[in-house]
């Protein structure tokens, strides 16, 4: 607003080098590329330290095979991220800072246990400082083997280059972290050879300063926790089996014992119950999707039975809903339709779509929740909560350049918080939410599949390819973030539905149609000189009743005060978007 546009650009950079999967700013980023008087000077990271920078233009050179590049600033990197370990070492150097105020009031130390306290507390600030530098900045986790990772690339480069000596020299060095890694061992067997077994191949004395003293420092450490107690995250994974007290080793084994029982229990949990219809398959199950409570299923509409359905999309087109009251929702790119229950219902009531449309919607949602409560909690009722028709369609010469997505990644009952690493089960989010659903009924169309990642957001572990009949189901909680890629061509269509344990969450709009399809039967039943408003669109409507489970008598239709009770049921029912 300022019309500093280079500092609004390299703040937008920073912000979307930690924040990738952030939408708005990715569009802001390509808004700002495409603006006069913008350099690409400006695109620059206000937060990046010296040995990241020179890292990842090393890895980049080294994945160019652009060996000799790659060589300076991998070189420059291990320089500056030595260097900035010694900064952080030196701040650890602080008072004493107390973890819990609590248990010091308990314990009260003397003189001797405070000294020993504040050095451990010392020395695993040290520790901790590898994993302070291997952090890219907006990151949250570690690049794991920071500084062997960069002996191993160098020891590569320099080869490439010719250079045998450093690259001896750097494998070398390596192998103070991994002594035992047979690769890297002939290697400077190789090396041996090519220089002369006269040839010393010593390891760097910068390298050989950093092993050891980390190694004197992690014996300190275990040696307290091992007879002062207290716990010790070690930070690297080279540490030697040996280092660590047989007694702490016990408990690590006892530890992944736990674990693996723990997952027995999840996997014991995951047994699941019989499938209600014959013909249904289940083609991708929790573990093939690299997941939990996450299952897809063919087969549970037929060819016939998605084509009358797609007849049915085409009123939501024309009568339907957008979302929140927007035709594009969630990009400008797609256009977005939906019909709800109700909706359709109302639309066969005054003669817009045919009965037999509508009571096909009925019965597919019905018979997607039977499939995912007997699967997914067999014994325990399973409610709807909103039901939906939708629709998202590629708006047409709005395609090109686009990186956004049809659905950005959330989760369906809390709020997705990727940075820490949470998911806050709270309002506005549809917290009463227990499982979801999405029945396809097409695939002619570009993109639109859905994909689940991990709590960072970025992350894909499984992606669902739509087709006609394929229903996928999972649970609704922080344990399957998921969107859905940008619909690049056509128009993909599909229910969307969402399930509660909670009676008093129950979908009021789906009463409410199951309500008008009874009195529709009722009006069929009568004889012909005494139906009225009965519909004249010429078809059957011989299927199967649809299950009213929850719907009311017609004879209380017209109670005191109805209209009134309709209408804030109409208001709940909107709330659900």
């Amino acid at each position: 607003q300022l019309k500093k546009l280079d500092q609004a650009v390299s703040a937008a950079h920073t912000f979307f080098v930690a924040n990738p999967q952030h939408l708005q700013m990715r569009e802001d980023i390509e808004k700002y590329r495409r603006m006069s008087g913008v350099k690409s000077d400006n695109f620059r990271d206000l937060e990046a330290t010296p040995h990241w920078e020179a890292y990842e233009a090393g890895v980049r050179h080294y994945n160019a095979d652009e060996y000799l590049q790659a060589v300076a600033r991998l070189e420059e990197s291990l320089t500056e991220a030595l260097s900035a370990l010694e900064e952080c070492r030196a701040l650890c150097e602080g008072p004493w800072e107390d973890e819990d105020e609590e248990e010091e009031e308990e314990m009260q130390p003397g003189l001797y246990e405070a000294i020993a306290a504040h050095y451990i507390q010392v020395l695993k600030c040290r520790q901790q400082c590898v994993l302070e530098i291997a952090t890219k900045p907006g990151r949250i986790s570690a690049t794991e083997d920071f500084i062997p990772s960069h002996l191993d690339l160098l020891q590569f480069a320099y080869d490439q280059v010719g250079n045998q000596a450093l690259a001896a020299e750097c494998a070398a060095s390596y192998l103070l972290f991994y002594p035992t890694d047979e690769p890297m061992l002939e290697k400077v067997k190789q090396y041996r050879t090519e220089l002369g077994e006269d040839t010393a191949v010593t390891a760097r004395e910068s390298i050989q300063h950093y092993v050891q003293r980390s190694l004197m420092e992690k014996k300190l450490i275990y040696y307290a926790v091992e007879h002062l107690g207290g716990t010790f995250n070690d930070p690297d994974l080279w540490t030697p089996d040996e280092l660590i007290p047989e007694n702490l080793k016990e408990k690590h084994r006892e530890d992944q014992e736990k674990q693996k029982q723990e997952a027995l229990d999840v996997e014991e949990r995951e047994k699941r119950g019989p499938l209600p219809f014959e013909g249904i398959t289940v083609t991708m199950d929790s573990r093939r999707m690299n997941g939990t409570h996450r299952v897809v299923f063919d087969r549970v509409l037929t060819e016939s039975e998605c084509k009358d359905l797609l007849r049915l999309t085409k009123a939501a087109g024309e009568a339907g809903d957008g979302y929140r009251a927007r035709r594009s929702p969630h990009t400008p790119h797609e256009r977005f339709e939906g019909l709800t229950i109700l909706k359709a219902m109302q639309l066969a009531q005054n003669g817009d779509v045919d009965w037999r449309d509508a009571k096909l919607l009925l019965q597919a949602s019905e018979k997607s929740r039977k499939i995912i409560e007997s699967y997914f909690t067999p014994g325990k009722k399973l409610h709807f909560s909103f039901t939906h028709l939708v629709c998202r369609t590629a708006v047409d010469d709005e395609q090109e350049g686009r990186m956004d997505l049809s659905h950005p990644v959330h989760a369906d009952n809390c709020l997705l918080d990727p940075e820490g690493q949470e998911c806050w089960r709270e309002p506005p989010a549809y917290v009463y939410r227990d499982y979801s659903g999405i029945l396809y009924l097409n695939d002619d169309f570009q993109g639109g599949g859905l994909f689940f990642t991990e709590m960072d957001t970025v992350t894909v572990t499984a992606e669902v390819h739509p087709k006609c009949g394929r229903l996928v189901a999972f649970s609704s909680g922080k344990e399957n973030p998921h969107g859905v890629w940008a619909v690049s061509r056509g128009r993909r269509c599909a229910i969307a539905l969402w399930y509660t344990h909670s009676p008093e969450h129950a979908e009021q709009e789906r009463m409410k149609a199951e309500e008008l399809m009874e009195q529709r039967a009722v009006e069929q039943d009568r004889p012909d000189g005494e139906r009225q408003g009965a519909d004249h669109s010429g078809r059957s409507s011989s299927e199967l009743p649809v299950p009213s489970g929850g719907a009311r008598p017609t004879s209380q239709r017209h109670k005191p005060g109805s209209d009134r009770t309709q209408h804030l049921k109409e208001l709940r029912a909107r709330d659900e978007f």
